[in-house]
C-alpha cells in the first residue's frame, strides 16, 4: 500500500523558507543594506557587492495601511494592505494584515509573520505565501 504525501512549498523559494518560516531578503557586504525581496544589486549603495540572502525578523509594526474595498472577483473584501517596518533589520515591505478588524488597525500596531495557503502547485503541492497577523492582545482594547 503506497501512501501519496503532499508536502506544502513557498509559492517562490527565493522568498521565504517554511522551516522556520521566514522571508528572505538580500544585505550588501559594502554598506549593509537590508532589502526584501532579495535584489542582485544593492538600491543603498548601487554596489555590485557580493549580496548575501538573509532570513528577516518574524516581527514588525504597521507603518501605513490602506483598507481596500473593491477587489477583482473571488477575493474576499474588506482586507487590510499595509507597510509594514521590520526594524531590527531597517526594512519595509507591503503585505496583507489580518487578525484585526479592518477599523480597528492602526499605525504602530505590532504584527508577526504568518505562513498561508496561496494556491495549488500543478503536482499537488500546496503553495504558501507570507502575510502578518496583528496580534491579539494588541488589538483586545
Amino acid at each position: 500500500m503506497s501512501t501519496t504525501t503532499t508536502v506544502d512549498r513557498p509559492f517562490r523559494a527565493d522568498l521565504l523558507t517554511l522551516d522556520p518560516p521566514r522571508l528572505l531578503g538580500s544585505r550588501c557586504s559594502a554598506c549593509g543594506t537590508t532589502t526584501f525581496p532579495p535584489r542582485g544589486f544593492c538600491p543603498g549603495c548601487r554596489s555590485g557587492a557580493e549580496l548575501e540572502t538573509v532570513p528577516l525578523t518574524t516581527e514588525g509594526r504597521i507603518c501605513s495601511f490602506t483598507v481596500v474595498r473593491q477587489a477583482p472577483p473571488g477575493v474576499e473584501v474588506p482586507y487590510v494592505l499595509a507597510q509594514v517596518d521590520l526594524p531590527s533589520d531597517e526594512v519595509r515591505l507591503m503585505a496583507t494584515v489580518v487578525g484585526v478588524a479592518p477599523e480597528r488597525v492602526a499605525l504602530d500596531q505590532p504584527v508577526a509573520l504568518e505562513l498561508h495557503p496561496v494556491g495549488t502547485a500543478d503536482d499537488g503541492t500546496t503553495l504558501l505565501g507570507y502575510r502578518f497577523r496583528a496580534h491579539p492582545e494588541e488589538v483586545a482594547a
